[in-house]
């Protein structure tokens, strides 16, 4: 027996180390389409959710019992036990919930849809407490910029090296297309207004490339403006009918300049990275005062409800509980359409799905354009220990456009020379787009009530750095429950 022990104790471990979590993709059971954002509740006011592709992943150490079941449902379907102990990579079908709406409402007040909406006002400080709490949270932030048109417009230079191929070569070096992601676990103090955050673990997801690209280009226009600009001269910038005089009392002063900028720069960016901590506190902060109940968030839909039209649609399930499904959209220039899922007896929003009709922020002079034309999301509450609810998922996308489309002189002009004080001239008709969209993903695991004093002995870790990855390894968050990332980003790599 002792010779076998070995060889035993070897199986348990592999046995142990694979089944340290296990993964599964939730899909409707007669479509086979994945079901997003799906509840999968591991204990007691406990569990996660599926990303939009409908996949999850559980760690085994999340649960109380290795045998215990996991329960999988989401709206208008069938809610369903899965134990643990099947295999990993397992599709889980969803069955659609067969009910009878005249014999659910039967005993139920019908109420219109004007009625409810004011019973979600009146009971929503009731149902949304300010109680502190700590939470096991995962955030994601996704950045994606687009330049979509980059044209200098190249008129005019009196300088050879300054002419329409090296403005050609500055152009087409430009990314178009970048992205950058950020990814945090740890856990959130607090409440809706006062916050504190501990870092477990985050990474950071880019293409370090595309932001020193630059760096070859401004020593080769710096060695330009040296062999072309004379000492003593001084330039003048006109953009339309505006200028402005910029001295150069020398070159070595504008090296020293530039060198002292460049010194500057770096030291943000060093000081950004340090502030990691600081910066991921602001953006959830930011979330949740987006929440619909807050005083001052976006979303106005009830605190101007008169403004709004909402039609009740229909009914629907979600964790078991009825709700009334109920569409809104703008009567005049109001800014959201979308849905809200009710809970029916106590009136508490429990789903929000909303996107904006029209640009939030528009702006329009002289050439420059900007709107803040993205405002999207959705909101998932489920109901705690205390018996209010609280945010189980948050996703806000955020994004704008830019664009400048104006002339562009660079004169250099110098008054100690004889015959006309202008010496040099490059002329531009500048012709920019650039749209840029943030998805913010904010997913509460778990969450306990905890005392002032606790809130305040609360850990952070302000000085914490994030991993930076040059492409998607998927076994960087292992031991830690995040929400699974879409396809997009497990693609990512860096091209050397």
């Amino acid at each position: 027996m002792k010779k076998y022990l070995p060889l035993i104790l070897l199986c348990l471990l592999s046995t142990s180390l694979v089944a340290q979590s296990f993964s599964a993709k939730v899909v409707d059971a007669k479509t086979g389409k994945p079901v997003s954002f799906a509840t999968v509740q591991t204990g007691e006011h406990q569990g996660l959710i599926t990303n939009e592709e409908g996949v999850f992943t559980v760690l085994l150490s999340d649960l109380g019992h290795p045998q215990d079941s996991v329960y999988v449902s989401s709206m208008g379907y069938e809610k369903i036990g899965w134990t643990v102990t099947q295999p990993t990579d397992t599709v889980i079908k969803l069955a659609p919930k067969a009910f009878e709406l005249k014999q659910v409402f039967l005993s139920n007040t019908q109420l219109d849809v004007e009625e409810i909406i004011d019973s979600v006002k009146y009971y929503m400080t009731r149902n949304y407490a300010m109680d502190l709490s700590k939470k096991k949270i995962f955030f994601r932030q996704s950045d994606k910029n687009h330049m979509q048109k980059l044209d200098f417009g190249f008129k005019k230079s009196t300088i050879a090296e300054l002419n329409k191929e090296l403005m050609d070569s500055i152009a087409r070096i430009v990314p178009k297309r970048s992205a950058y992601y950020k990814e945090v676990a740890g856990e959130f103090y607090g409440n809706y207004q006062n916050h504190k955050l501990h870092i477990d673990k985050a990474a950071e997801l880019y293409d370090k490339s595309k932001d020193i690209s630059f760096d070859g280009l401004s020593e080769k226009l710096e060695r330009i403006f040296k062999e072309n600009v004379k000492p003593d001269s001084y330039l003048k910038i006109k953009s339309g009918i505006f200028g402005t005089k910029v001295q150069l009392d020398s070159l070595a002063d504008a090296e020293e300049d530039a060198q002292a900028m460049k010194v500057e720069v770096e030291k943000q960016q060093e000081e950004s990275r340090s502030y990691f901590q600081e910066n991921i506190k602001a953006r959830i902060s930011e979330l949740y005062q987006e929440l619909f109940f807050h005083e001052g968030s976006k979303l106005d839909i009830l605190e101007k409800s008169n403004r709004y039209r909402f039609t009740r649609r229909d009914y629907t399930f979600i964790d078991n509980e009825p709700v009334y499904i109920i569409d809104f959209e703008p009567k005049g220039k109001k800014d959201f359409a979308g849905t809200m899922y009710v809970n029916t007896s106590d009136y508490a929003i429990v789903r929000l799905e909303f996107d904006n009709v029209r640009p939030l922020k528009r702006f329009g002079l002289l050439g420059i354009k900007f709107r803040q034309n993205v405002f999207r999301g959705k909101m998932l509450f489920a109901k705690e220990l205390n018996g209010t609810y609280g945010p189980r998922y948050i996703e806000l996308e955020d994004g704008s456009f830019f664009g400048l489309d104006r002339p562009l002189k660079v004169i250099e002009k110098n008054k100690h020379v004889k015959g006309r004080r202008k010496q040099n001239e490059l002329s531009l008709q500048l012709d920019v787009e650039t749209t840029n969209v943030v998805k913010y993903e904010l997913v509460v695991f778990d969450s306990e009530y905890i005392s002032q004093e606790r809130y305040e002995a609360a850990p952070e870790n302000k000085n914490v750095k994030a991993t930076y990855l040059s492409k998607y390894d998927p076994g960087f968050w292992q031991g830690h429950t995040i929400i699974e990332p879409n396809a997009a980003i497990q693609a990512f790599e860096v091209v050397e």
